[in-house]
C-alpha cells in the first residue's frame, strides 16, 4: 500500500514537472534548464539515499551562491592566490603576495582566494575588499574568514572542496601559486592537469618564491628529473608555467599573456583564437612555419567570428583557426606566446563573454 502511494506521488510529481518543463524553452537558457530539470527527475526514478541527496543538494547550493556572487564581475579578469595557511605576515612571502595582489589590481584584475589567514589573506590585503573575493570553506582549524573579506558581500562559503575548487578554476584568468603545504601542491598540480588536458581554457600560471628561494625551483627539479626525464610529461609542458621570485617577472607573466590574445573557444573541431588586434598575414605565415606540428589538418588562417558563435561583445574581434590536435598544449601556450610577440597591443578590451 506505501510502496503504490509512493508510485502515485511520483508520478503526480512527473506530470508537473513535465507540465513545467513545456514551458521553459520561451524562457533564456530553457533548453539548458530544461536538461538540469530533467536530469534532476530522473535521479527521483533511481535507489539513491539520504546522504546522496544531501551531496546533491548542498551541491547545489554552494554553485547558486557562487553563480549569483560572481555574476555582477563576468567581464572583470580575475587572478587566483593560492599559498599556505599558515605564513606569517612578518615573512617575506607574505609581503610579496601583499605587494604582488596590489600591482596585479592596478593592472585592472580582481584578486580571488581561499579567504582563511597567511598567504590567503596577504591576498585580500593587497588588494582591499573592493578588488576581493573569498571563497571560504570551513574547516575544523585554521579556516575563519580573514578580516579584510570577512564582512564583504564577495565572501561566498562553500560546503565542499570540489564546488569551491570548480569556481577558482572558473573564474581565473590567471592562477599565482607561493610556497604551501599538501592544499597548494594539490592546487598546483590540479590546475597544471586541467592545464595540460584542456579542461581549462589556456590561462598563465605563474609559481612565485621569495628572493633566493628555493621551494618552486626545487619543486621543478623534481618535475625535470622524474617526469620529464622518464617521459611521463612532454618537455614543453614546462611551457605551462612561469617560475620566478621577482614580482615584476610575476606581474609581466600575466599581462603579457593578454597582450594581444584575448580568449579562446571550439567550434566544432576548430580551435578559435580571439584576437585583442590583428596579425598581418606575414605574422600569421610565421606561425604556419613555427607551429604546424600541432595541427591535424590544414593551416592557422585569419578568419572573422563564425556563425555558430554565440553572437557577444567579441564577435568584432579578429580571429584565428585552426584544427589543433588537443594533445600538445605546451606548444599551444608557446603558440599563444608567439602571438603575443608577433602581435601589436590593443586598448584593454572587455572579459571574453558572459560566464
Amino acid at each position: 500500500m506505501a510502496l503504490s502511494f509512493h508510485r502515485k506521488e511520483l508520478e503526480s510529481l512527473q506530470t508537473e514537472v513535465n507540465e513545467l518543463i513545456e514551458r521553459l524553452p520561451s524562457l533564456e537558457q530553457g533548453e539548458l534548464i530544461q536538461q538540469a530539470l530533467t536530469s534532476l527527475l530522473r535521479i527521483t526514478t533511481h535507489e539513491i539515499g539520504r546522504l546522496d541527496w544531501k551531496i546533491l543538494t548542498a551541491s547545489l547550493q554552494d554553485m547558486e551562491r557562487a553563480f549569483k556572487t560572481f555574476y555582477a564581475y563576468r567581464h572583470i579578469r580575475k587572478v587566483t592566490i593560492f599559498g599556505s595557511a599558515r605564513i606569517l605576515a612578518d615573512t617575506p612571502e607574505y609581503r610579496m603576495a601583499v605587494e604582488f595582489s596590489r600591482q596585479v589590481t592596478q593592472q585592472g584584475f580582481m584578486i580571488m582566494t581561499g579567504a582563511g589567514g597567511g598567504i590567503m589573506q596577504a591576498g585580500n590585503e593587497g588588494a582591499g575588499p573592493e578588488k576581493s573575493f573569498g571563497l571560504n570553506i570551513q574547516l575544523p582549524f585554521e579556516q575563519g574568514a580573514n578580516p579584510f573579506i570577512q564582512d564583504d558581500r564577495k565572501l561566498i562559503h562553500f560546503k565542499y572542496f570540489f564546488t569551491r575548487k570548480l569556481f577558482f578554476l572558473r573564474e581565473s584568468d590567471a592562477l599565482a601559486l607561493f610556497p604551501g603545504g599538501f592544499g597548494t601542491l594539490d592546487e598546483a598540480f590540479e590546475c597544471l592537469t586541467l592545464c595540460q588536458t584542456g579542461k581549462s581554457p589556456p590561462l598563465p600560471l605563474v609559481l612565485i618564491d621569495r628572493p633566493g628561494g628555493t621551494y618552486w625551483r626545487r619543486w621543478r627539479d623534481y618535475i625535470e628529473e622524474e617526469l620529464i626525464q622518464n617521459r611521463l610529461i612532454s618537455p614543453e609542458d614546462t611551457s605551462l608555467f612561469t617560475i620566478t621570485d621577482d614580482l615584476d617577472v610575476a606581474c609581466q607573466a600575466i599581462s603579457s599573456f593578454y597582450r594581444v590574445y584575448h580568449s579562446c573557444r571550439y567550434v566544432g573541431n576548430q580551435l578559435i583564437i580571439r584576437l585583442k588586434t590583428d596579425l598581418t598575414e606575414g605574422d600569421v605565415q610565421l606561425l604556419n612555419d613555427r607551429f604546424s606540428d600541432i595541427l591535424v589538418q590544414g593551416r592557422i588562417e585569419k578568419t572573422q567570428a563564425l556563425p555558430q558563435e554565440t553572437l557577444d561583445e567579441t564577435s568584432k574581434l579578429p580571429r584565428l583557426a585552426l584544427f589543433f590536435n588537443q594533445r600538445d598544449l605546451g606548444r599551444l601556450y608557446q603558440l599563444i606566446g608567439a602571438i603575443n610577440h608577433l602581435g601589436v597591443p590593443s586598448p584593454a578590451v572587455e572579459h571574453p563573454e558572459q560566464k
